[in-house]
C-alpha cells in the first residue's frame, strides 16, 4: 500500500469514527442496560433503526434492510485487516448457520477495506450476505450506534436495536441473544 492510500485510509477511518461519535449515537443507549462490551435493551425501550440501510454486496448485488423486515437481524461490522473479525467469523457463520431457519437474517458490513481482500475473507467464513462499504456511508446509515469494528447489533422484527456487542463475539454469547430476540412475540 502506497503512503498516500494508507493515508486516504487513515484519514477517512478517523472521519468515520468522529461522525459516528458525535453524532448523538449514545442516546439510544441510554435507555438500555450495559454491562462490560454488551448493550441490552427491553422491548419497551428500543430505537429502531432510522435510516433505510442499503448497499451494495460483495457479489455487486443490491441489499435493503427493508427486504428483511419481520425477521431478526444480525447485522456484523467487520474488516479483513481486523484480527478480531478473523476470530469471530467462525461463531457467526455456526449462530448463522443455526438460526437461519428461525426467520433469522445475518448481514455483514465490510468497512475500510479492500475490495478483493474482503471477498477473500468470507470466502469459505461466510454464507450470509456481507454490503462492500469502503468509506463507511453504510455504517452512517445506521445513525444509532457508535460503529467500531468488531460490532455486532441483533435487530428484532421492527428493526429495533435489542443488543449491541461492541466486541467481538462468540457463539455462546450471540447464539442465546439471537434465540432470546426471534422467540419475541412479533409486535
Amino acid at each position: 500500500m502506497t503512503m498516500r492510500r494508507l493515508a486516504a485510509v487513515l484519514t477517512t477511518a478517523a472521519l468515520a469514527t468522529g461522525v459516528l461519535a458525535g453524532c448523538g449515537s449514545e442516546n439510544w443507549a441510554k435507555k438500555c442496560t450495559t454491562k462490560d462490551t454488551v448493550v441490552e435493551c427491553a422491548p419497551g425501550r428500543r430505537t429502531p433503526i432510522k435510516k433505510d440501510v442499503k448497499g451494495q454486496l460483495l457479489d455487486g448485488t443490491s441489499y435493503d434492510l427493508a427486504g428483511d423486515k419481520g425477521k431478526v437481524v444480525v447485522v456484523n461490522f467487520w474488516g479483513s485487516w481486523c484480527a478480531p473479525c478473523r476470530a469471530e467469523a467462525d461463531d457467526l457463520e455456526k449462530t448463522y448457520q443455526e438460526t437461519k431457519s428461525k426467520g433469522v437474517a445475518f448481514l455483514g458490513i465490510d468497512s475500510r477495506d479492500d475490495k478483493d481482500a474482503a471477498k477473500a475473507f468470507v470466502r469459505g467464513r461466510a454464507t450470509y450476505p456481507s454490503i462492500y462499504d469502503s468509506d463507511g456511508k453504510v455504517a452512517l446509515q445506521f445513525d444509532v450506534t457508535q460503529v467500531a469494528t468488531p460490532q455486532t447489533l441483533v435487530l428484532d422484527r421492527q428493526g429495533r436495536i435489542a443488543y449491541a456487542i461492541r466486541d467481538a463475539t462468540v457463539y455462546t454469547q450471540l447464539l442465546p441473544m439471537v434465540q432470546r430476540v426471534a422467540a419475541e412475540a412479533n409486535g
